[in-house]
């Protein structure tokens, strides 16, 4: 969660090197013409959960309010349905498509999400999934109920996980999901993103 200006910043950082972005003034002008509504919503994210946790006043109320107005705005254009404080750093998100997120669900650092992922709670119950860090969730993949996933857990597309996997490196798969793999390798090794 992000606490102050210094974590806001990391976040940021951790956020753009997950995505393969770099940041310079280049990248920033690119941004201008050529807008990557990913990496807009992102960074809105990032900035909307530091006003809202951080800032404290009418003006920053005021701000937090139009950057929050700002962040809806994007994620239905992505069709992103992502609450503010769910991730750690280092979000990951490699394509539009819809994506679902419960506000009570707790997710680690270093999490890749494709389209259509839904993760929520189940039967009107107010407990949603725990997902550890470096955490791989493939397309189209339903995470529900009260359960944890443990770290480095790489879940396949159209994977239905409904019980916790405390194992951790391991790729599951299936309905209802199972281990299918152990000693998997994480989707951020093999991308060289272990900075963080």
């Amino acid at each position: 969660m992000i606490v102050d200006k210094k974590t806001y910043r990391e976040y940021c950082l951790a956020d753009n090197l997950a995505n393969s972005r770099e940041v310079s003034l280049c990248s920033k002008i690119m941004q201008i013409l050529y807008p990557n509504h990913i990496w807009s919503f992102l960074n809105l994210l990032r900035k909307t959960e530091y006003l809202k946790n951080c800032k404290k006043g009418i003006f920053w109320n005021l701000s937090y309010q139009f950057f929050n107005w700002r962040f809806k705005k994007v994620s239905m254009k992505l069709g992103f349905s992502i609450p503010l404080n769910v991730f750690g750093a280092g979000l990951s998100i490699p394509h539009y498509g819809t994506i679902i997120v419960n506000s009570a669900s707790q997710i680690g650092k270093n999490c890749r999400l494709h389209a259509c992922v839904n993760i929520g709670a189940s039967g009107g119950s107010s407990f949603a999934p725990k997902i550890g860090d470096n955490v791989y969730i493939g397309p189209g993949a339903i995470l529900f109920g009260n359960i944890l996933i443990a770290d480095n857990v790489s879940i396949a597309a159209n994977a239905t996980v409904n019980k916790s996997i405390e194992t951790p490196s391991v790729t599951i798969g299936g309905t209802p999901a199972k281990i299918i793999i152990e000693n998997s390798t994480v989707w951020w090794v093999k991308n060289r993103l272990d900075l963080f």
